[in-house]
């Protein structure tokens, strides 16, 4: 894939919703009905559309619905206009949630980062009661659940990055709040026999939000870019959005858990210097790289699925075309060089 560049957000969601084959035969295997919590969020839309085009052009009759508050009203109206049947929910509320249609295949999405610090119990709730209500309304059903990168350690920047056999010791409350969705799910697989695969996943990246649109819209500010969090993983969310759904064939019990990023380890003055050169505006830079990193080792994802096939220069050559056509974004700062887990 040399480039990648689009016309308006329509063409960007065909893309991010796109299926391989491989996944079109993968969720063939799999019975039964969708159902996606969270779906309302950056990711949800087109990972439900994936899941609906993979399903229909296996021929299969499996329904697939769509659960969120959707306090984003355009990702609701999105998902309607592509057959999606959309469901307006609080998770929160337990008997909304026993009252969520059946379905054998479920990914939970939903989660809370930002606010955490101002409004820690209610992230807390998000994270890991609304869990325990699904996979309670859900025993008996594959689940796929995101969770992040944020339950690993820092480690070296030179190293590759965490594997699922690391042990979790998050820094800060967002990453033990992350572990204790994890723990949700962990426990009604243990004690149900429920199915699950845990993904970590850290950082997809589209051209409306991500990593390379932190530091594209920086250096087109002609801020500086802080170097401290010198180290970071990403992947695009194509890739993320395919492998993640091919994660349900491996929801077993006790979960499995897997990795979910791109094969490289990638220097943010590298990539700043990479996007600069793309939108024509010399970076500027501040700070020293730190000596350690939040790094995710996904060769054994990569080994399951392949390689991501989009690859860092398509990613970046497509963020900045995208800025530089004035096409719009989410609004929405990853945060990633925050090292101290206040988000």
């Amino acid at each position: 894939m040399d480039n990648l560049e689009f016309a308006d957000v329509e063409a960007l969601e065909e893309n991010l919703s796109e299926p391989s084959q491989a996944l079109v035969d993968d969720l063939k295997e799999m019975e039964g009905d969708w159902i996606f919590v969270g779906a309302g969020g950056k990711m949800g839309p087109t990972m439900v559309r994936m899941a609906s085009k993979a399903l229909e052009r296996a021929g299969t009759s499996a329904k697939v619905f769509a659960v969120s508050r959707f306090s984003d009203a355009q990702a609701r109206k999105s998902l309607d206009a592509h057959g999606i049947e959309t469901i307006a929910a609080d998770v929160l509320d337990r008997e909304a949630v026993g009252q969520l249609p059946a379905a054998s295949n479920v990914v939970f999405m939903l989660g809370m980062k930002f606010g955490l610090t101002e409004n820690p119990s209610l992230a807390w709730a998000m994270n890991t009661q609304a869990p325990a209500y699904v996979a309670e309304r859900f025993a008996q059903s594959r689940i796929v659940a995101f969770s992040s990168g944020n339950v690993y350690p820092y480690l070296p920047a030179d190293s590759a990055g965490a594997t699922e056999e690391t042990i979790a010791a998050p820094v800060g409350e967002y990453g033990w709040s992350l572990l204790g969705r994890e723990r949700a799910f962990e426990h009604f697989s243990r004690t149900h026999g429920t199915k699950v695969a845990i993904v970590r996943l850290n950082y997809a990246v589209e051209t409306r939000y991500g990593i390379l649109v932190d530091l594209a819209q920086r250096i087109l500010a002609k801020e500086p870019v802080d170097l401290t969090a010198g180290h970071v993983n990403l992947i695009w969310q194509r890739d993320a959005n395919e492998h993640a759904l091919r994660c349900i064939r491996l929801a077993a019990s006790p979960p499995t858990i897997l990795n979910v990023t791109g094969h490289e380890t990638l220097a943010v003055m590298n990539l700043a210097l990479r996007l600069g050169e793309a939108l024509g505006v010399e970076p500027q830079f501040m700070g020293r790289e730190a000596a350690t990193a939040l790094l995710n080792d996904a060769s054994k994802s990569h080994a399951l699925f392949g390689l991501p096939t989009t690859s860092t220069d398509v990613a970046v050559g497509a963020v900045a075309a995208w800025l530089k056509a004035g096409l719009p974004t989410l609004d929405k700062p990853t945060k990633f060089e925050v090292r101290d887990g206040k988000f």
